[in-house]
């Protein structure tokens, strides 16, 4: 396999050029460094160490002069420095974005979407009305809230959420959405949008370049981190995983973690099948959700990041499980989380 191209004006844009073959044949590996890595043929992401909470990765996708952009980033602060190095990485592509597609509805893959001026912002159906359910300015208002709060959830919130800057965010939502499957044009190039949400959230997006054998998943993979699932059901996340283990792909960039390929996707899975598995067993033994999340042992996933998240996934299996509809309880989740990670 060949190592990626370096385009003109990488270098001025302080870009990262990590491919490397492994000497043992396993395939190509990447470093896990915060910035812009070319992936090769026009292709480019966004990467953001450690990959914790409001630490997203994004995508750029380039060619004959146009360009599409996969997701904006938590604050203005993050997205101007990424869209600046897009820019001196590919000054006639980057320097007008034609489209943006925001992965889903999380604001660390929506909040800088106003800096893209000019651009087509598409999204699902699904995730434009989420997006509004909690816009920006919500989340600089629960950041004041709990600026002095010295309770565990107040810890546990500035701790996932302060190193953030939300004041001066305007919620700019998509001004296309669309159901099910799409395909765009970025030059010569076919840019399939394709719905598998509700998952991580309610309206979940893959863009797949087959040209570039490249895809971005948003949050379907968090990739050495632990998914959390706000939306479920948990098997349509399972079939999207699936989904992405059986596409024809060498580059597959998570919403969160560093790069992967069809390995990152069937890992992911394990772990949903895996607490689904348990946390079955629980609720038919009669433990509440909390009981549940405390009680499973996660083994080697223990060792992802955010391990406290089991609390989200259990509680949305258990209502699941008894089919409730209704919308989780996000202030005792988050006040539940706090709790099993030691804060």
């Amino acid at each position: 396999m060949q190592a990626a191209r370096v385009s003109p004006g990488a270098a001025a844009a302080g870009m990262l050029h990590d491919r490397t073959v492994t000497a043992c044949g396993d395939g190509v590996r990447w470093k896990y460094e915060k910035g812009l890595h070319d992936l090769g043929n026009g292709a480019y992401a966004w990467l953001a160490p450690d990959g914790s909470w409001g630490w997203s990765n994004a995508g750029l996708i380039v060619d004959d002069g146009e360009s599409l952009l996969v997701d904006t980033l938590f604050d203005l602060r993050l997205t101007r420095e990424m869209l600046d190095a897009m820019r001196a990485a590919e000054p006639k592509a980057a320097g007008r974005i034609g489209a943006l597609v925001n992965t889903h509805a999380n604001g660390d893959h929506c909040h800088g979407n106003q800096l893209v001026e000019g651009a087509e912002i598409i999204a699902t159906s699904a995730a434009a009305q989420e997006m509004a359910e909690l816009p920006p300015e919500a989340m600089a208002g629960l950041m004041k809230a709990l600026a002095d709060d010295p309770s565990p959830l107040g810890r546990y919130f500035r701790h996932c959420f302060g190193a953030f800057e939300f004041e001066g965010i305007r919620h700019t939502p998509p001004t296309r959405t669309f159901v099910g499957q799409t395909t765009l044009q970025v030059g010569a190039k076919s840019v399939e949008l394709i719905q598998v949400g509700p998952a991580h959230t309610r309206g979940d997006v893959l863009v797949h370049v087959p040209d570039d054998r490249t895809v971005f998943t948003g949050d379907i993979l968090f990739i050495d981190g632990t998914p959390i699932m706000w939306a479920g059901p948990v098997a349509n996340w399972i079939d999207a995983c699936r989904r992405i283990e059986a596409m024809d792909v060498e580059t597959v960039v998570p919403g969160h973690g560093p790069i992967t390929d069809e390995r990152g996707a069937a890992a992911v899975r394990g772990y949903l099948e895996y607490v689904r598995d348990e946390a079955r067993k629980r609720y038919d033994a009669g433990l509440d959700a909390f009981e549940a999340a405390q009680d499973i042992a996660l083994g080697d996933y223990a060792a992802w990041g955010d391990a406290e998240r089991i609390v989200v996934n259990v509680d949305r299996l258990y209502r699941e499980f008894s089919g409730d509809d209704s919308a989780p309880d996000i202030a005792t989740l988050f006040g539940r989380m706090a709790e099993l990670g030691g804060f």
